[in-house]
């Protein structure tokens, strides 16, 4: 990525990708051929990620080392940076003074139609998290826009009187929002593109693509519902 395009800020902001970022030509990755014609450009590479990925699992085990945590992941978007999160942070324990004992647990968000967030946030299975009291959580989060789900989430977790919350964010969208609603480990902030793969999706397609895209729009009216 281009100087001029990316800036960095590791505790708060993230990796800053400006507006004017183009991204980069698709011609450039590999991608799964049934998308052909769906993506308008590559706007973070699989590589990147998992470099960025690293960094955050670094930044969380200096703070939270020698703390038992219990993960909490939301699903579906975030099963695969949570995934790689957590095998970082193993590795790091493996060969570190400091040591993090997990355990992971998942909850289920919908807050999408087609390419919108609606203010209609359903917790599906309405879990009982009573085993959270107490406890140091981390919540793990794909991506995070106006704010509204992560602050809807940590009102219902909070409810369960954990020790201590934490809140990991892949990406954040440069949106309106509630500056107190931005995630305490940040991987990159974006512009306000609805973007698809490593396991982000528009009405469950794109979760097979590794790299993270921004959606054509002929792609959202191929899979409109």
């Amino acid at each position: 990525m281009a100087d001029v395009s990316v800036q960095s800020d590791r505790r708060s902001r993230g990796i800053v990708i400006k507006d004017d970022w183009p991204g980069y030509c698709l011609d450039l990755f590999s991608y799964p051929a049934h998308y052909s014609g769906d993506l308008d450009c590559v706007i973070i590479p699989h590589g990147v990620i998992m470099d960025r990925t690293e960094r955050l699992a670094r930044n969380i085990m200096d703070d939270l080392g020698d703390h038992d945590i219990v993960v909490l992941c939301v699903l579906k978007g975030g099963y695969q940076f949570c995934a790689d999160l957590v095998d970082r942070i193993k590795a790091l324990s493996c060969n570190s003074n400091r040591t993090i004992p997990m355990r992971v647990h998942f909850i289920r968000l919908r807050s999408y139609l087609n390419d919108q967030s609606t203010e209609d946030l359903h917790i599906l299975g309405e879990e009982d998290l009573s085993f959270l009291a107490e406890k140091n959580v981390l919540i793990v989060e794909a991506v995070v826009g106006t704010g509204n789900t992560i602050k809807t989430l940590l009102k219902y977790v909070e409810a369960f009187r954990p020790k201590m919350i934490k809140v990991a964010g892949l990406l954040v969208k440069r949106v309106s929002r509630n500056s107190a609603c931005l995630p305490d480990y940040v991987g990159f902030e974006i512009p306000n593109y609805f973007v698809v793969g490593y396991a982000l999706d528009y009405n469950e397609y794109f979760r097979d693509l590794n790299h993270i895209c921004v959606i054509s729009e002929s792609g959202k009216m191929k899979y409109k519902i």
